[in-house]
């Protein structure tokens, strides 16, 4: 298993939680983004930049992960082609997103964005909270602990 993150809109705290937990486990980490993050010096974590336009980074991580792998990402529509691949994705505020409940997902972003389209103001998340981040330590734990038992 790797873990592949969509670097550009992930928050810091979680970008911490995941350094630690790619160091403690030797799971390689890396982080996908537009434009240069800094990461720790470690030999499980990499970031990789990619052009800056629509959707690049989102289709390098599609292109570069495998069934099994991990993706963290707040985007609908990368979780879903992660999921189709066989991937597990987890948002940053610890939902885990799955076959079952990826399409209700991403019929609710389309329907928000074109609401948003037609000048209604949809609001925006609200700011990641420590129970977000505790949420998403806690299913990254759990996702982390079944790779570790189940065979490569």
């Amino acid at each position: 298993m790797k873990i592949w993150v969509d670097a550009d809109a992930c928050p810091v705290a979680i970008k911490d939680i995941l350094f630690r937990a790619a160091t403690r486990t030797g799971i390689m980490l890396t982080l996908i983004a537009n434009q240069s993050i800094p990461v720790p010096r470690s030999k499980h974590i990499r970031m990789v930049q990619v052009a800056s336009g629509f959707d690049v980074a989102d289709d390098e991580i599609v292109r570069r992960l495998s069934a099994g792998d991990l993706v963290i990402t707040s985007d609908i529509p990368l979780a879903a082609e992660a999921i189709d691949k066989g991937a597990t994705a987890l948002s940053p505020r610890g939902e885990l997103l799955t076959a079952e409940n990826i399409k209700p997902r991403l019929n609710m972003r389309d329907f928000l964005d074109t609401m948003r389209s037609s000048g209604i103001n949809t609001g925006g998340p609200p700011a990641l909270n420590q129970g977000d981040r505790k949420a998403f330590a806690s299913h990254l734990d759990k996702i982390l602990q079944a790779a570790k038992k189940s065979p490569e």
